[in-house]
């Protein structure tokens, strides 16, 4: 007990004789985390809406006349030799027409003078879910296009590209700010417990010769690197989740927050960023004892 509890006041001691370099130790930590977990909670919210996006694509042929029993099942025929679909709809000239009214709603009188066979028919295709990546969607639409009597497919393609790109670069951010995380929280921690270790270079000499033992030395040492790790990712995740509240509260109105229901990581997620921060941190402070402390 009276092990531990000299250790301890060897860490206080360390953090009161270099609390400058420790403030902005724990300054980078937070802020490291902080980017690296902000650019990741965006990452996995657009994952999870184009995952319920996708559960709604639908590739939709538009035909220049309504096909007979037999040209439906020669189409039917066709779309699934490209692969199997989850269904295939079709939506003759006045299945589309009602469609239409219903979206128009209280402006249903702008088709008055509208004949009801003025909309073409078309097929629905809703493709199976291992078969929504872009390019693989984009090759169904060529082919679906080659159909007989297509006259175009339509599946919100500009909007879907959109997506798909900005998911992607959005990818590379994750990636580019845990790495700058890996980076700085290593680099950071190990230069303060190194400015600690050459403050008390010669302290420590003296400890070896009256038979300190090495844990005695190292340990406040790795404590240090463990609770820069623990404050640091732990101010940080709970900085995101302040201004995660404030902008769900900001922007409570109507709106693209309210529309796509975003939430906050889970706790495993959260304490898994923690526990990566504390375990770079602690790394940090092993890699400077072990090229500048000579034990």
């Amino acid at each position: 007990m009276s092990f531990w509890f000299t250790v301890i006041r060897q860490v206080g001691r360390n953090l009161r004789q270099t609390w400058a370099s420790q403030m902005m130790t724990l300054l980078t930590v937070s802020l490291s985390v902080l980017i690296f977990a902000f650019f990741y909670l965006i990452y996995t919210n657009m994952l999870h809406l184009g995952e319920r996006l996708g559960d709604d694509l639908r590739l939709i042929v538009y035909l220049d006349d309504e096909p007979g029993p037999e040209l439906k099942q020669q189409l039917r025929k066709k779309i699934t030799t490209f692969d199997k679909v989850e269904e295939i709809r079709f939506i003759s000239r006045k299945e589309a027409y009602e469609r239409f009214s219903k979206q128009l709603g209280e402006n249903q009188d702008v088709l008055n003078d509208m004949p009801k066979d003025f909309l073409p028919p078309s097929i629905e295709v809703t493709p199976m879910k291992n078969l929504r990546s872009l390019n693989q969607v984009k090759l169904f639409s060529a082919y679906l296009a080659r159909l007989p009597g297509t006259l175009k497919v339509q599946y919100g393609q500009e909007w879907v590209e959109r997506f798909y790109y900005f998911t992607k670069l959005l990818s590379i951010v994750v990636l580019l700010s845990g790495t700058l995380l890996i980076l700085t929280t290593i680099f950071m921690v190990a230069y303060t417990i190194r400015l600690t270790i050459l403050g008390r270079h010669d302290e420590l000499e003296l400890l070896k010769l009256v038979g300190a033992t090495n844990n005695y030395i190292r340990i406040p040492f790795l404590l240090e690197g463990v609770l820069q790790g623990i404050l640091g990712s732990t101010i940080g995740i709970c900085s995101l989740y302040i201004l995660f509240q404030w902008i769900k509260l900001r922007f409570s109105g109507p709106g693209l927050l309210n529309l796509f229901d975003f939430s906050f990581f889970p706790p495993v997620v959260s304490l898994t960023i923690i526990g990566v921060s504390i375990l770079l941190c602690t790394l940090g402070s092993y890699s400077t004892m072990q090229k500048f402390l000579r034990i």
